[in-house]
């Protein structure tokens, strides 16, 4: 969603940093750009201006002057006020702090993508919280709303109040109250109707609902996919109701990404949570520093770690790295690894999570980095007879082309996986002879360099003549 926006920015700070002392001219031609950059995100005017006028007014004088590496110090001021921006640092968590069962309301327009983050919810909160949920379709204006929901429900393992037909929008509220009083409920997750468009209508039937239940919690879901009409949609809601946080969904696509870093200056209202994704697993707390980190283009370590402790079987991590100890990496093992990173996203998502890997996204532009391609090379080892798995070797010519058939593929495909999978074999083997001391000592460069990789200029031992074990 940041791309286009960390990819001007990072091009903007690249010429600051080549200079070893700035001027106050200098900052403020970057200044310029760093307000176009914002303009062309989407981001609303109001937001830019403040923006620009933070950076440049801590940017200019002796705290940049005097600094050692002053194009540093810019972009360590730029990504300071993009955090405060986003709503300072830490997510903000859901208020769960009042007595059983604790009203949850979720408002917004019709398409945003409501009511699958009700479902969304309620699975992170019985999964992360240990929580007993239920919940409640408001949604009397669209048909199958409310079976939508108790679908969603069954699949989020949680309970979902029984439809009654013919009851209004604050009937089934009070119900759904009720029932979870009396039943021991912890959390009470209300998903009311949304309209096409913002009118009193919806206004006046989603104040009724919040004064028959004074929730704990009023989220607004917005479509970040929806610009500027995301902003206008938060401010009108809040006017009306004065909501607590803000979910975005669609974090995942293309748009410019100026509706997040607007949302909190125009409303006031935190984000708390982010969709990325159909999957009622795809719903994350909203960091602004780690968000800021990545379209600055510095990464996000921490939730990366986070994402591959939620994905990665520990007990199958282990069992691998004990074979790999022993020089033993078959297909096998390597199709379990392309199921492994699948799980944790798309590749680009998870580029996108390492310090400074926006350029080399960039330069592996023709690389097609989707998942569709892990999926094809799991393909093709799932054509392979366990025999074949196992023992790569024996796969020539007419077994190629029987695999090829199999799953869809070209034989050069195959061949390529072959290849993929023999480098890896040969850096494990590499790895292992040297041991943890030799690599401590030659690090990864060495042993590319043996390798005849970067470093070796693609000779056996590299600079120095060494040779290879």
């Amino acid at each position: 969603m940041f791309e286009s926006l960390s990819n001007r920015l990072s091009s903007t700070f690249d010429r600051l940093r080549g200079r070893g002392a700035l001027t106050e001219t200098e900052v403020l031609e970057a200044m310029r750009e760093v307000r176009l950059a914002l303009l062309e995100a989407d981001v609303a005017l109001p937001v830019v201006k403040e923006f620009v006028t933070k950076v440049r007014d801590r940017a200019v004088g002796a705290e940049v002057t005097r600094s050692v590496a002053p194009g540093q110090q810019v972009v360590k001021i730029v990504n300071d006020v993009l955090i405060e921006s986003l709503g300072g640092e830490g997510a903000v968590p859901l208020n769960l702090n009042v007595p059983a069962p604790v009203p949850i309301l979720m408002v917004g327009l019709q398409g945003s993508g409501k009511t699958t983050t009700a479902g969304k919810i309620g699975l992170m909160l019985r999964t992360k919280e240990r929580r007993r949920i239920l919940l409640a379709s408001l949604d009397t204006q669209r048909p199958a709303a409310q079976l939508q929901l108790a679908q969603l429900a069954e699949r989020a393992g949680v309970s979902s109040l029984p439809i009654v037909q013919g009851q209004t929008p604050v009937q089934i509220a009070h119900r759904a109250m009720e029932t979870g009083r009396r039943e021991g409920f912890d959390i009470v997750i209300l998903d009311t109707a949304g309209r096409l468009s913002i009118d009193e209508v919806l206004m006046d039937e989603v104040r009724e609902i919040r004064d028959a239940t004074n929730p704990a919690e009023t989220l607004l879901v917005v479509d970040a996919m929806t610009g500027q009409d995301a902003v206008n949609t938060a401010r009108a809601f809040n006017d009306a109701l004065g909501v607590t946080g803000i979910v975005m969904t669609r974090m995942d696509g293309d748009a410019r990404g100026g509706a997040a870093l607007s949302m909190r200056f125009i409303t006031g209202a935190p984000i708390k949570l982010t969709g990325s994704g159909e999957k009622l697993d795809a719903l994350e707390p909203f960091h602004p520093e780690r968000v800021a980190g990545r379209i600055l283009g510095m990464g996000d370590i921490v939730g990366l770690v986070e994402r591959a402790s939620e994905t990665i079987d520990r007990e199958d991590a282990e069992k691998l790295a004990a074979k790999m100890a022993k020089g033993k990496f078959d297909l096998e093992d390597y199709a379990s690894q392309l199921r492994q990173i699948t799980k944790m996203g798309s590749l680009s998502g998870i580029m996108g999570m390492l310090p400074g890997m926006g350029k080399i996204k960039d330069q592996l532009a023709g690389a097609n980095l989707d998942n569709t391609v892990l999926k094809r090379q799991a393909a093709i080892i799932g054509s392979m007879t366990v025999k074949e798995r196992r023992d790569p070797d024996i796969i020539k010519a007419s077994r190629k082309k029987r695999i090829a058939s199999g799953s869809g593929v070209t034989v050069q495909e195959v061949n390529q996986l072959l290849k993929q999978f023999d480098q890896m074999t040969t850096m494990m083997k590499r790895m292992n002879k040297m041991g943890q001391k030799g690599m401590m000592r030659g690090g990864l460069a060495s042993l590319m360099g043996q390798m005849g990789g970067p470093g070796g200029g693609g000779r056996p031992g590299g600079p120095g003549g060494r040779r290879p074990f």
